[in-house]
């Protein structure tokens, strides 16, 4: 069942912003296939340079929405490293599907997991790059805490810098750094193909079913304009309905590979899509948690735990200055009544609640009833 709105958007023509990534792909689908349309919306997606872009075009309301990582959000809601701007997520967009990856100069010095890079950094013959897309956002969360975890202090020990997605091929292939982190198809599929370098780790081998990227606005917006919100999350459902249908997902590479998106062979973005997997050191693999985007309405919905997961690495990290209440910051921010009216008018399921607790690979188990004694337990932090 997709009924049209009760009531007609507020705002109709939206400027909505994406990265170059595979994870854009529910926004592009909306798009491509009239379902922007379909809910009284016109739509023009816009391709940004960086994720500083984004952030500060939201900001300036030429962006009335985007494709945006999640810490990135609540870096702006909290100005974090640039203005503050009350800021809204609406939805997920995709959990897994993004990677660290390290050069084949790396692998040629005998590294091809954590310990080995481990071993290597402690003889302290240079100093180490490692890249991130954003100071607050996923990648940079999951870089640090795959390092903390291996016991390499990522403020300390390795010097870490921003760089765009589409921008870490040609950065790694110049010897700019020696890893990174990024979604795909920037990844592993396309390091691999070049023969810069291997992926070392899955993030949904670090954490299964993580969040990654959401539909981000200003909570501005949603005030103002709640039928276009709700608009928007109904287009963006359905798309990321299609997306998970695996029998769609060579019709989304072809689409999402075009110049105007992701600029990226289809045949490159198409095999992670399907969840076939290899890290460039001879291993190939069929991955159970691909890149999802609907996964029955699990992937949209948007926990307060997560949100609160975000907050206590920036904290953990030196970006977050003081103590906050995660659970009112979350409240705050993601939208979660509005999420659910609109997903049970779609017949999407809902959680029974909006907290969640998670393990990830290193076996700590984060609580979002104890955020602050989960955060206490790690040795490595700012």
């Amino acid at each position: 069942m997709n009924p049209q709105p009760p009531e007609a958007p507020e705002k109709a023509r939206l400027n909505i912003g994406f990265i170059a990534l595979t994870d854009c792909a529910s926004l592009v689908l909306a798009r491509e296939l009239g379902l922007f349309e379909k809910y009284g919306l016109d739509v023009r997606l816009s391709r940004q340079p960086s994720w500083a872009a984004v952030r500060d075009r939201v900001h300036l309301g030429q962006l009335d929405a985007a494709h945006m990582l999640y810490g990135l959000v609540y870096g702006a809601h909290l100005g974090i490293g640039g203005p503050r701007t009350d800021m809204a997520i609406l939805m997920g967009l995709n959990h897994n599907g993004q990677g660290i990856v390290l050069s084949k100069q790396l692998r040629e010095q005998g590294v091809v997991d954590a310990a080995s890079l481990k071993r290597l950094i402690d003889r302290k013959q240079r100093s180490y790059t490692f890249a991130q897309t954003f100071p607050t956002g996923t990648h940079a969360m999951w870089l640090y805490y795959w390092l903390a975890a291996a016991g390499i202090d990522p403020l300390r020990d390795v010097r870490i810098i921003s760089v765009p997605p589409p921008q870490m091929v040609a950065n790694m292939r110049a010897g700019n750094m020696d890893g990174y982190c990024v979604g795909e198809p920037w990844g592993g599929a396309r390091a691999i193909q070049e023969g810069i370098g291997f992926a070392v780790t899955t993030t949904q081998a670090m954490w299964r079913n993580h969040p990654e990227k959401v539909l981000g606005t200003t909570r501005e917006f949603v005030e103002k304009y709640p039928n276009t919100a709700r608009a928007m999350i109904r287009a963006v459902l359905e798309a990321s309905r299609y997306i998970d249908t695996m029998a769609n997902r060579e019709h989304v590479a072809r689409v999402i590979g075009a110049e105007d998106y992701v600029g990226a062979p289809a045949e490159v973005i198409a095999g992670r899509l399907r969840g076939e997997y290899e890290d460039g050191l001879g291993r190939k693999w069929q991955e159970a948690d691909y890149m999802k985007f609907f996964n029955e309405g699990e992937v949209n919905y948007p926990y307060l735990s997560h949100g609160m997961w975000f907050l206590t690495q920036l904290r953990r990290w030196g970006l977050l200055t003081h103590e906050v209440d995660y659970l009112a910051v979350a409240r705050q921010v993601n939208q979660v009544e509005l999420y659910s009216e609109v997903a049970r008018s779609m017949d999407v399921a809902v959680p029974h609640s909006p907290l969640k607790a998670e393990r990830l690979f290193d076996g700590v188990l984060w609580d979002p009833a104890r955020p602050a004694e989960y955060l206490d337990q790690f040795a490595i932090k700012a």
